[in-house]
């Protein structure tokens, strides 16, 4: 049960990051005044906000498939499903972290949260070894 439960919970953390790519490509915005990714200090001196835009939505996608595709890993049994969930989480946590915008103003709207759990997920998979394939 711990395990459907956990990756329930990894599918939904996945689907989250394709409201991301929506709000990033601009197609709805999640938060009146959220101008996320726009003003990355990376990306938007090199490439502008437009592409920056393109580039962080493209990146959300990309972690979104791996975590459902992690959690379907879990549910199936599968002895290579935390090592997607892992990759997917470091992933999305350097996606919030390029695509910051070096503010510490509002951290809520910026990722903070996702990097948060992304955490919780690497210590839970890393250190604690939970789940466990098989319970």
């Amino acid at each position: 049960m711990w395990n459907i439960l956990a990756g329930i919970f990894l599918v939904l953390h996945g689907l989250v990051h394709l409201l991301c790519f929506g709000h990033g490509m601009r197609f709805f915005t999640l938060k009146e005044g959220l101008n996320w990714p726009d003003g990355s200090w990376l990306f938007v001196n090199l490439f502008g906000n437009e592409a920056t835009r393109m580039i962080a939505a493209i990146a959300c996608v990309i972690a979104a498939v791996g975590f459902v595709t992690g959690a379907v890993g879990l549910f199936a049994s599968q002895s290579w499903w935390n090592s997607v969930i892992i990759a997917s989480a470091a992933f999305s946590t350097l996606i919030f972290v390029l695509f910051w915008d070096g503010l510490a103003a509002a951290l809520a709207d910026k990722g903070f949260f996702a990097i948060l759990i992304n955490a919780a997920i690497m210590v839970s998979v890393l250190v604690l070894k939970w789940p466990h394939v098989g319970w």
